[in-house]
């Protein structure tokens, strides 16, 4: 959408906050319409006036905001020709209602809610040392590297042995709970936002086993329930690190979307069984609703024809695109009943 450049002021930015009756805002914008007939600017008016009436147009197909409020793009691309409408709920409330017709797009108010979904938090842990860091589908990320002064072992013997390993002991566990908080720093704004999928802890020998035996409690219990229960051993910290644990973490990682893709197809299972209008299947309406913007979650075979196109509209709109294997049961089930295409919706829809 920042790519998108007009000569004149001819671009229309909608923002809808919650709770914003959809009759008041079609009724501004038939205002603005009216006044649009004041520009003198015979291509500057036309393009204006075919913005606001796309924009009006979808809004009276929608019967009420949805919680997240609703954005809308608009306009003509003067060099191509080519012309754009998008409505959509962003992923986080919008914040401000907010009308604008200018030279380009207005997507501030979204940027700070566009971040990768899927991301995937790794602790790489030593007795003096971790890692924390994300996998996203973009790649990886160190989010903090942190080192702790733990001695080594003491060789005198004794009680004086005896009492300095009680000490060292007790360094590596302050350690391990200082990491805790800092994964509940790093990780709780995702767990709050739904982006973080799982947890991944690794390390060399025993030090993984030893840090959720003594910092288990001090991690957030969200994040705790999403900790992996298979624990990888790496032999690196840092960026290194965190690629070693990618490399030997496909498997779990394919075991996690496998489940999540089976939970969205039981979401859609169940809209399908209460007809409630937040299912569209077949590859013409989907397409449609793709194009108004109104699809949360694009369900769609992995084999399908034209699996490009309809990834493209989805990230367009911010809608989801879950892939759906033939490795799977319900992928026969899938495919014969509805032509490997169907969408869940954002709010109840009909066409």
């Amino acid at each position: 959408m920042k790519k998108w450049r007009s000569h004149a002021t001819t671009l229309l930015s909608l923002y809808i906050p919650p709770g914003r009756p959809i009759s008041d805002v079609v009724t501004m914008l038939r205002q603005e319409l009216a006044i649009s007939e004041n520009i003198k600017l015979k291509q500057t008016r036309d393009a204006v006036q075919w913005a606001l009436t796309a924009a009006i147009e979808r809004l009276s197909m929608i019967r009420e905001v949805p919680k997240n409020g609703l954005v809308l793009f608009a306009g003509i691309n003067k060099d191509t020709g080519d012309t754009i409408v998008y409505v959509f709920s962003p992923p986080d409330p919008v914040p401000v209602f907010f009308y604008r017709t200018d030279k380009e797009f207005h997507t501030e108010f979204l940027e700070p809610m566009v971040e990768e979904s899927d991301v995937y938090g790794v602790v790489i842990i030593e007795r003096d040392a971790a890692t924390i860091g994300l996998i996203k589908p973009s790649g990886i990320q160190v989010l903090d590297e942190i080192e702790w002064f733990i001695p080594g072992k003491h060789h005198k013997g004794g009680q004086s042995q005896r009492r300095f390993d009680r000490i060292i002991e007790q360094m590596v566990e302050e350690f391990y709970k200082n990491v805790a908080e800092k994964i509940n720093s790093y990780f709780l704004p995702l767990v709050e936002s739904g982006k973080l999928k799982g947890v991944i802890i690794a390390g060399p020998g025993y030090a993984k086993q030893d840090f959720l035996k003594v910092a288990s409690e001090a991690i957030d219990y969200r994040i705790r329930n999403l900790i992996i229960n298979e624990l990888i051993d790496v032999g690196y910290q840092g960026i290194v690190g965190l690629r070693e644990v990618v490399l030997k973490a496909k498997d779990i990682l394919s075991k996690q979307r496998f489940v999540d893709t089976l939970s969205i197809i039981e979401e859609f299972k169940y809209h399908l069984a209460k007809d409630d209008g937040y299912v569209i299947y077949g590859p013409k309406d989907v397409e449609d609703a793709l194009q108004k913007g109104v699809v949360d979650k694009l369900l769609i075979c992995e084999d399908h024809e034209e699996f490009e196109k309809f990834e493209k509209l989805a990230e367009s709109t911010s809608a989801k695109v879950v892939i759906v294997p033939n490795t799977i049961d319900e992928y026969q089930w899938f495919k014969d009943t509805f032509a490997c295409i169907a969408a869940i919706t954002r709010y109840p829809v009909t066409f």
